[in-house]
């Protein structure tokens, strides 16, 4: 677990009193502020006791369960072996991660039916997960301490469908993966921070600002919990597949809940793609240290001027949302600008001019 992490709340227990456990097997979910944590038993045995209830709050090290020293018998009437009591406890050295739903405790109502008929009413209160209460603080947060400042552009995307219609069935028998559009973004956002370096730094001390050679790019996903932002590193020595792939395989670990907290540290830069939802535009929230978060929304048909013409093209909004402290407006302007440049000509991007 990271140092940072001293308590989580105790979500589900995975066995009962009297049920045995295997050595290695998960007893119980531990929900922290970033990821759950299975704890698993280090002996075999009964489970004699349950010290803590689902929706407590434990600490590192408290002991949570006692387990009954045992060997698994063949008959249910045979005496148990290897007397002795093992102690479960939420260990901070644990590094599994459970795939079970957080449990909230819940309470409901409803009210006398209503008159002509019409359906009862119902209010529920559900506990927020720690992941949502971490994630509303470290948002408010940021609104509260970067300068925040949105600009728009909007980007042809006829060029970069019919890329992707022409090899998404040789990708897919080859590589056995669906090509979509997030590859050539993170791909063209790679190339425009190596030319506008601010977009990609981070404030650090309040006085010293850090500039990388590198792009850890973190990757907004929703999940029942909340939102998490799984970082994939050094994609500006990426290719726009092996880009999708590392995308794809992120974005599963986060909905089977498997993101690990390696998974999680770090980030220099965010893109956040609201278009799978059908949003036309929005202006997202940098996640702090960062200093800009770039928002990809949904494409759409619409009537523009080409060379003194009205056509129907699809086109697509993007939004930078930067921390104006240390990003020029004409810098994040370039940036957008260098984004629509690589994604209405593709080739620019594989060939980096």
């Amino acid at each position: 677990m990271a140092e940072s992490i001293t308590e989580g709340t105790l979500s589900q227990f995975s066995k009962n009193i009297g049920d045995f456990i295997e050595i290695d097997e998960e007893l119980a979910t531990i929900e922290t502020d970033k990821i759950d944590v299975s704890v698993n038993a280090t002996q075999a045995g009964i489970v004699e006791q349950l010290l803590v209830a689902e929706g407590d709050v434990v600490t590192v090290d408290q002991v949570i369960a006692e387990i009954q020293l045992a060997e698994r018998q063949p008959k249910p009437q045979a005496k148990l072996e290897n007397a002795g009591l093992s102690h479960a406890k939420f260990d901070s050295q644990q590094q599994q991660q459970s795939t079970q739903e957080t449990q909230s405790s819940t309470v409901s109502h409803t009210t006398e039916e209503a008159p002509f008929g019409s359906p009862k009413q119902w209010a529920k209160e559900v506990k927020m997960s720690r992941i949502r209460q971490r994630t509303a603080q470290r948002l408010k947060e940021s609104q509260n301490t970067a300068a925040f400042l949105t600009t728009f552009n909007e980007v042809d995307m006829s060029r970069l469908i019919e890329f992707r219609k022409k090899n998404k069935d040789a990708v897919f028998e080859k590589h056995g993966l669906k090509l979509g559009f997030m590859g050539s973004m993170a791909r063209a956002s790679a190339l425009a921070l190596k030319e506008i370096p601010a977009v990609n730094a981070s404030i650090e001390n309040d006085d010293t600002i850090v500039y990388r050679s590198y792009v850890d790019l973190s990757v907004a996903a929703s999940i029942t919990k909340g939102l998490v932002t799984p970082v994939l590193r050094n994609i500006e020595s990426m290719s726009i597949l092996q880009i999708e792939k590392g995308i794809s395989e992120l974005v599963k670990k986060a909905r089977d809940g498997k993101l690990t907290m390696d998974d999680l540290n770090g980030g220099s830069f965010t893109i956040s793609n609201s278009g799978i939802w059908g949003s036309l535009f929005d202006t997202p929230i940098i996640n702090l240290p960062q200093t800009a978060v770039l928002g990809t929304y949904g494409i759409q048909e619409r009537p523009v001027a080409v060379k003194g013409q009205v056509v129907i093209r699809p086109m697509m909004y993007i939004a930078l949302t930067y921390d104006h402290r240390i990003i020029d407006g004409r810098e994040a302007v370039k940036f957008l600008v260098l984004i629509k440049k690589y994604l209405e000509d593709p080739q620019t991007m594989m060939l980096e001019i």
